[in-house]
C-alpha cells in the first residue's frame, strides 16, 4: 500500500473517531467519562501511547491534568503545569494556537514537569479547548515516547477533536447550571409546601380557638338570658346570642374546608337551618323549617354576612310570624341562571306578613340591608301573603 493510500486510510480512521466520539459525548451526562473517552480516542486516532486533557484553573493560574490515557497512577487529577509559555500546553493556552514539539530534548525553552521525563515523552501536540463566554476550558495534548514529525493533518484531527470536546464541556456546564436551578426550584417548592402546611396547621388551630371562644361566649349569653328578668334585655341578649351562634356555625364549616377562601354556601345554610330549627323548637310549637339549596360557592366574608342574614330573617319569622305557634318557613338557594348573573336566595314564611318603611330597623332589618349591601347584593321584601325575602348576590369564581 503506497503512502497516499496510507494517508487516506489514516484520515478516514480519524474522521470516524471524531464522529464516534461526538455521538458518545451527546449521549453521556458524566463529563469525566467524556473527557477520559476523548483522551483514549485521541491517543488511538494518532497512534500514540499518551493523551491528556488539561483544565485551566483561574485562581491558581495553572493547568491541571483533569483526564488522560496511558499515564501512571498519580498523574491524572494531581499534576499541574504553569499556564504560561514555559510548557507546551501553557503555550497553546496563552497563544490560542496549536503548539507542536517534535523533540522536547532539542527544545530548551520549556521547563517541563518531572512526569514528562518519567514517561519518556519526546514529542507533543497541544491545541486549545475553547469554552463558553470566550473563556477557554483548557488544553488537549497528545504525547509520544518516540520522536515523530507531526503534519497539518494531525493538527487538524486534534483541533477537530478539541472543538467537539469544547461543545461537550459547554453542554455539561449548561446541564449543571440547569440541574442546580432545578434543585433550587425543588428546594423552593419544598419550602413552600412546608410553609403552606404550617400555615394550614396554624389556620386550623386558629379556627378551633375562635370557634371554641364563640361557643363559650354563646354559653355565657345563654346563661345570662336565663337569669335576665327584663323582657327587653332578654330580647337583646337573645339577638346577640343568635349572631354569635351563626358565626360559630361558619367556623364549623371552615373546619371542613381545609382553610380555603371559599366554601359551599348551600351546604353551610342547610347546616345553619338545622341548628336554628333545634334552637327554636318548642314543646307546644308547630313551626317547620325547610331548606333547599343548590351548590353555590362564596367567599368566606360573603358567606359569613349572608349566614347572619339567614339567621336574622329565620329567627324573625320564628319570633313574629306565627302568633298561634303554627306555620312554615322555607329557605332556598339557586345557582346563577347563566355565567355572570347572580345567585338567588329566598327566605319565606306563611305568616300574616307586615309592612315596613324603607329605612326601618325593626327586627334587625336594618342589619339585613347593610349586610346584603356589603356583599354587593340586592334585597327585596314581598309581604302581601306572608313574608318573602329575595336576595340576589354575586358568587365566587372558582378556578378550574
Amino acid at each position: 500500500m503506497n503512502d497516499d493510500a496510507l494517508r487516506v486510510r489514516k484520515l478516514l480512521r480519524q474522521q470516524s473517531a471524531i464522529a464516534s466520539f461526538g455521538s458518545f459525548a451527546l449521549r453521556q451526562n458524566d463529563l469525566m467519562k467524556v473527557l477520559n473517552e476523548a483522551a483514549r480516542a485521541c491517543a488511538e486516532g494518532l497512534s500514540v501511547p499518551f493523551c491528556k486533557v488539561c483544565r485551566y484553573r483561574a485562581d491558581e493560574n495553572d493547568l491541571l491534568i483533569e483526564a488522560g490515557f496511558g499515564w501512571d497512577e498519580g498523574v491524572v487529577g494531581h499534576v499541574v503545569s504553569r499556564a504560561d509559555e514555559s510548557t507546551p500546553q501553557g503555550r497553546a493556552f496563552i497563544t490560542g494556537k496549536p503548539s507542536i514539539c517534535n523533540d522536547l530534548g532539542e527544545d530548551s525553552e520549556f521547563v517541563l514537569p518531572p512526569f514528562y521525563a518519567q514517561h519518556g515523552i519526546i514529542s507533543t501536540i497541544d491545541v486549545l479547548i475553547k469554552g463558553s463566554d470566550n473563556r477557554p476550558y483548557g488544553v488537549l495534548e497528545i504525547d509520544n515516547d518516540q520522536q515523530h514529525d507531526y503534519d497539518q493533518h494531525d493538527i487538524d484531527f486534534l483541533t477537530g477533536f478539541a472543538n467537539v470536546l469544547a461543545e461537550a464541556v459547554d453542554t455539561s456546564e449548561r446541564t449543571q447550571v440547569l440541574q442546580a436551578t432545578i434543585d433550587r426550584m425543588k428546594d423552593l417548592v419544598d419550602d413552600k409546601d412546608r410553609l403552606l402546611e404550617q400555615k394550614k396547621i396554624l389556620a386550623e388551630e386558629l379556627q378551633h380557638r375562635v370557634r371554641n371562644n364563640l361557643q363559650l361566649i354563646h354559653g355565657m349569653l345563654t346563661q345570662k338570658l336565663d337569669e335576665a328578668a327584663d323582657p327587653f334585655g332578654r330580647k337583646n341578649l337573645r339577638a346577640i346570642a343568635r349572631r354569635v351562634s351563626t358565626l360559630a356555625q361558619v367556623y364549623d364549616q371552615l373546619l371542613g374546608t381545609e382553610a380555603t377562601r371559599t366554601l359551599d354556601f348551600g351546604t353551610y345554610v342547610k347546616s345553619l337551618c338545622e341548628n336554628l330549627s333545634t334552637i327554636h323548637a318548642l314543646p307546644d310549637g308547630n313551626v317547620t323549617l325547610t331548606c333547599d339549596s343548590e351548590l353555590v360557592y362564596l367567599d368566606l366574608d360573603a358567606a359569613t354576612a349572608l349566614g347572619i342574614v339567614v339567621a336574622e330573617l329565620v329567627t324573625n319569622s320564628y319570633d313574629h310570624a306565627f302568633p298561634d305557634g303554627t306555620g312554615s318557613i322555607s329557605v332556598s338557594i339557586l345557582q346563577p341562571a347563566a355565567p355572570g348573573q347572580m345567585a338567588l336566595m329566598t327566605i319565606a314564611d306563611d305568616g300574616p306578613g307586615f309592612t315596613i318603611s324603607a329605612n326601618s330597623k325593626r327586627h334587625g332589618l336594618g342589619l339585613v340591608q347593610r349586610l346584603v349591601e356589603q356583599v354587593r347584593g340586592v334585597v327585596k321584601l314581598d309581604s302581601a301573603r306572608g313574608s318573602v325575602w329575595t336576595i340576589d348576590f354575586p358568587v365566587a369564581v372558582i378556578a378550574t
